[in-house]
């Protein structure tokens, strides 16, 4: 009697079912939602509800047929409470772009990117967006916290992949563009294809730049970037070593020999965002700590807000004298409870600047190289608005 009741229960009141499958990680409230009619709406209302950012971070090395990234994904797919819609992954270039050698008269095969990227990728929605970027160095938040302390992995196999669910309000979307060997001339009538012309809502862009070290490469980041400075938006980045995966509706593309630009724009009124420039003269702890004190000056909202931290791979514990972790510790002193990611690299996008509702203040000129640097540091915050969401 008692059985049937609760099968009654679980069968017809829909409050009382959205209840208990609220405890459900995504991956088996889909499965739930399978069941019946009922338990299939109560699950959309619920996946809808789930609007804060997930990730997953890998930060222990193991064997050497597969990534600690893809290890972890495997891991905590299993666990998360979203849905990703976008996902922005990046790993350690050393470790992720295996090779071929020869030991004791055997070929032993070690993982290529490829295959490392296509294992990620098949681990996620079908229908999910997914950049990918490998670098010399990760910067990352363990998982757990958001208010967990964020490690700068100079050397060793690391990374991570922000998890971005559907938010309502929120726009997040890929772009590419790569440099046309036959035309010195940038098409901008492209800008407009990707959502970046065109677009009043548009806050903040993300650029990342791959293989900087080919011929035209930086003329052609200029083309890319300097439209884009004139527009009241946060743009924020740096150069990568390459990409590995760039999957959505619009956008498969492979890693090739040119040179480019990938990277993810930010639209909807409610986002706002700022970033600092701590340049070469930035050496000590004070002297980041003032920097990231302008950063915290921009009063950001920090409730359902990321972090990034764009460095040179100069930078680090060598240019602050052996002592490690400085810049992301000055970064938690200031932002306790704001999680960040980013990496090292071999250049950096950015400068001061603020975007909040319809203010803007501006630290950028007109100087065509005022984005470009090379051995600083670019830290970013992003709001993704106020969320009803709560976390199971």
């Amino acid at each position: 009697m008692e059985a049937a009741k609760g099968g009654f229960v679980l069968s017809n009141l829909a409050e009382v079912v959205e209840r208990v499958l609220g405890f459900l990680p995504t991956k088996a409230l889909l499965r739930a939602a399978c069941v019946c009619r009922l338990w299939r709406e109560c699950a959309r209302r619920i996946l809808r509800a789930r609007q804060r950012l997930a990730w997953v971070s890998a930060l222990e090395p193991g064997p050497a047929d597969s990534h600690a990234l893809v290890r972890a994904m495997a891991r905590e797919l299993e666990k998360v409470h979203v849905l990703p819609q976008t996902v922005l992954y990046i790993a350690d270039a050393e470790t992720f772009s295996g090779h071929e050698e020869c030991h004791e008269q055997k070929k032993a095969r070690k993982r290529n990117s490829k295959e490392t990227a296509n294992a990620l990728e098949k681990l996620l929605p079908k229908r999910c967006q997914v950049l990918g970027l490998v670098t010399p160095g990760i910067v990352v938040t363990p998982m757990g916290s958001s208010s967990n302390q964020p490690q700068e992995i100079e050397e060793g196999e690391a990374g991570f992949a922000l998890l971005f669910p559907k938010i309502d309000g929120v726009k997040i979307h890929t772009f590419h563009f790569s440099k046309d060997v036959k035309n010195r001339v940038f098409d901008e009538s492209k800008f407009a294809e990707a959502g970046l012309k065109n677009n009043p809502d548009l806050r903040v862009v993300l650029l990342f730049g791959y293989n900087s070290w080919k011929p035209g490469a930086t003329r052609f980041l200029h083309q890319i970037v300097n439209p884009l400075n004139e527009k009241s938006i946060i743009l924020a980045g740096g150069q990568v070593d390459s990409f590995t995966s760039l999957a959505s509706e619009n956008n498969n593309a492979q890693p090739g020999d040119a040179c480019g630009v990938v990277g993810l724009a930010f639209s909807g009124t409610q986002i706002q965002s700022a970033t600092v420039l701590l340049d070469q003269d930035v050496a000590d702890e004070r002297t980041a700590e003032a920097a990231i004190q302008r950063l915290k000056a921009a009063n950001i909202p920090e409730h359902n807000t990321i972090g990034f931290m764009f460095a040179c791979v100069g930078r680090g514990y060598r240019h602050y004298k052996t002592k490690r972790n400085m810049e992301a510790d000055a970064f938690r002193k200031f932002f306790p409870n704001v999680p960040l990611f980013g990496f090292f690299g071999h250049g950096e996008i950015g400068c001061d600047r603020i975007v909040t509702g319809n203010f803007v203040l501006r630290e950028c000129n007109d100087i065509k190289d005022n984005l470009l640097h090379g051995y600083t540091t670019v830290m970013t915050l992003i709001h993704l608005g106020s969320t009803k969401a709560n976390q199971a």
